[in-house]
């Protein structure tokens, strides 16, 4: 009998790209790069390595000179630290009924983080001061959750934006009421490219206390971060990240991931080409008789409805999700490598389906 292979060989084809999540995407050639560089000799264990030592610069750069930057290894991760970091036992968070937190982790932040999130249903993803109203209440009421935080998303899982000044509205409503804020921002480098300002415009400049920084949606492999920006909301982030087990060993494969993105401009060459992406597919859908746009496209998504018949056809040729099953709505999501050729692949596609 002949011995099992134990090469490593390629299972899939490299040419193939969907719409489904920017998720799916490979990681950037710079940042394979940068993943090679640190790889040489040894390097000091949890986070006291050089790298992760270099990153707090980088990060201080973008969200000013109080932000701490804690990386962990994924997203729900870098939530289920961070909403921790700023609430008690009886704590409970503020957020849209859409958001990642409370439709996408598998109720991580309450069962794994102990605390409550309170939703608010929201037209766009997005929260205002009068939406967040309807849940900030009852602070002395034992029999309640206290709210304690209001968490946001930038940009929101509908693809739409907040303006720096309807975050610093949210913020200016929240800290009167005695509460944080926190911003969920796997997808932040799309927000900062589509409003053309840099990260820290919408963040510690608002008001921001902590949030979560993505980097596997713009071209890591794995590995974001907490970011500290009020360092007096928060208390034992090294103890909440190790007890959350999200405190990785060899921490520099994490850090020197952030560091390619952040150092220079390559997570905002990512977040532009993703958006341009979607713009173009937005424009080619338009032009589509019987699909609808949902939402505005500011990001790197599209949210249409169209015959659940013709998203089933679809399907079978390129991979997406739907939204809302019952009702035909599709995301469809672009990445730092989405080409032209593939965006218009998938139009012509839609429109053969269409027309059947």
């Amino acid at each position: 009998m002949n011995p099992p292979r134990t090469d490593a060989r390629r299972h899939h084809d490299p040419q193939v790209r969907g719409f489904a999540s920017d998720n799916y995407a490979g990681a950037h050639p710079e940042v394979l790069a940068a993943l090679a560089l640190a790889n040489g000799g040894h390097q000091v264990a949890y986070g006291e390595d050089e790298y992760t030592e270099n990153l707090q610069r980088i990060v201080r750069s973008h969200f000013g000179g109080t932000a701490e930057a804690f990386p962990v290894f994924n997203g729900t991760g870098a939530n289920v630290v961070a909403l921790q970091a700023v609430t008690d036992r009886w704590g409970a968070v503020i957020c849209a009924e859409s958001a990642h937190i409370n439709v996408d982790e598998g109720g991580a932040p309450e069962r794994m983080g102990g605390l409550k999130l309170l939703t608010v249903p929201t037209p766009d993803g997005k929260l205002t001061p009068e939406l967040i109203d309807r849940q900030a209440y009852g602070w002395d009421d034992e029999h309640r959750a206290m709210p304690q935080v209001v968490s946001i998303t930038q940009s929101t899982e509908l693809g739409t934006l907040y303006t720096p000044d309807e975050i610093r509205a949210i913020c200016e409503h929240a800290h009167a009421h005695g509460m944080k804020v926190h911003l969920d921002g796997s997808r932040i480098a799309n927000a900062a490219a589509s409003l053309d300002v840099p990260m820290r415009t919408f963040t510690n400049a608002v008001g921001v206390d902590i949030l979560s920084l993505g980097g596997t949606k713009n071209g890591a492999v794995f590995g974001e971060a907490v970011v500290v920006i009020n360092q007096d909301a928060v208390s034992h982030m090294k103890h909440l990240r190790k007890l959350s087990m999200q405190l990785a060993s060899k921490m520099r494969f994490v850090s020197v991931q952030l560091e390619a993105l952040l150092a220079k401009d390559l997570w905002l060459r990512n977040a532009r080409h993703a958006n341009e992406m979607a713009q173009r597919l937005a424009e080619g859908v338009r032009a589509v008789d019987g699909v609808e746009i949902l939402h505005p496209v500011q990001a790197n998504g599209v949210f249409a409805r169209l015959p659940h018949d013709v998203s089933l056809r679809l399907q079978k040729r390129f991979r997406f999700y739907f939204w809302d099953e019952g009702a035909g709505d599709v995301r469809w999501m672009c990445a730092f490598d989405t080409t032209e050729d593939d965006v218009d692949a998938f139009v012509a596609a839609l429109k053969e389906e269409m027309a059947r």
